[in-house]
């Protein structure tokens, strides 16, 4: 085998309960994660050194996409390799369409598919149990990247199990913004709102039962406690939600720290009339279907 290319999907947060910052500064999560049809490809390629290139969608500015040795990808083809005592050789491509720095974990599903990737290109053979540990090591959004589907996440995101019956059909508008949000600015802003939140967050058990009902069913289900903070810090993301909202979506919210803006369709038609509604209200305007697979080849050479 000379090449192996495997897609990983965009992540949102049906739900994202946020606790008080524990003592390794780590906040609690309570989420509901879903997979949608937004995705990067990694493509590995035999080699005798490490390479990291990048291929980005034209909304997708390239001076967001760091290649060295902070990319999560080189950080997962490292870890990988020093788990089976091996060189971390190869030749690396990111097709990617997921935006950057919009709260939909492009960088997690980046590092989750070259890890599934590179097990195949240098024939390791790891075990899920391994495979889950170094997503885990990698970051918070990297396990259910590997996962996909729907998820309920705990501890801070990471500890993922998938959330049976949920497999029906959602559609949604994507608004992105060309300027970023910065995550850790958004929980400091969330802790100075709130000095007393609770060390564990409500778990979204209503949300959880009814992920199989009518998509009406869980459009006021739908919550997330960092878009208040995000919120204070762009208030301009408030104009947007409000248009989508406007434009007939069924809810809009914030995606994960944003600044992307989700907004819930009844349907993929349903999806393209609010798009075109929103047309030029956000920097990028996108549809996508959920739950999809989490990361997973797509073809092999």
């Amino acid at each position: 085998m000379n090449a192996v290319t495997v897609r990983a999907p965009a992540k949102i947060n049906l739900h994202l309960g946020v606790g008080g910052p524990r003592d390794d500064g780590f906040h609690p999560l309570m989420t509901v994660y879903q997979a949608i049809g937004l995705y990067d490809d990694i493509t590995v390629r035999t080699a005798d050194s490490w390479s990291l290139a990048l291929e980005p969608a034209d909304y997708v500015d390239p001076a967001d996409v760091p290649l060295g040795d902070d990319n999560l990808v080189t950080r997962a083809g490292q870890l990988l390799a020093d788990l089976h005592g091996r060189e971390a050789h190869a030749e690396v491509l990111i097709r990617k369409d997921i935006p950057v720095a919009g709260g939909l974990a492009g960088g997690s599903a980046d590092a989750a598919a070259a890890l599934v990737a590179l097990d195949r290109l240098w024939d390791l053979q790891t075990s899920d149990e391994d495979m889950f540990r170094l997503a885990a090591q990698l970051g918070s959004d990297v396990p259910f990247a590997l996962l996909g589907g729907n998820a309920f996440g705990t501890g801070r995101g990471e500890v993922v199990e998938s959330v049976r019956g949920g497999d029906v059909a959602r559609w949604w508008v994507v608004v992105t913004a060309r300027e970023g949000l910065s995550t850790p600015s958004v929980y400091r802003r969330f802790d100075e709102l709130h000095p007393d939140a609770s060390a564990r967050p409500a778990a979204p058990h209503k949300l959880v039962a009814f992920l199989a009902d009518p998509v009406e069913a869980i459009a006021d289900l739908l919550h997330n406690d960092l878009q208040e903070p995000a919120l204070d810090l762009r208030p301009e993301l408030r104009d947007v939600l409000t248009a989508g909202e406007e434009a007939g979506a069924l809810h809009g919210l914030l995606s994960g720290s944003g600044p992307t803006c989700l907004f819930l369709c009844s349907s993929a038609d349903h999806a393209r009339e609010v798009a075109a509604a929103l047309d030029g209200v956000g920097d990028v305007v996108l549809t996508a279907n959920g739950p999809v697979a989490g990361a997973h080849v797509v073809e092999y050479a």
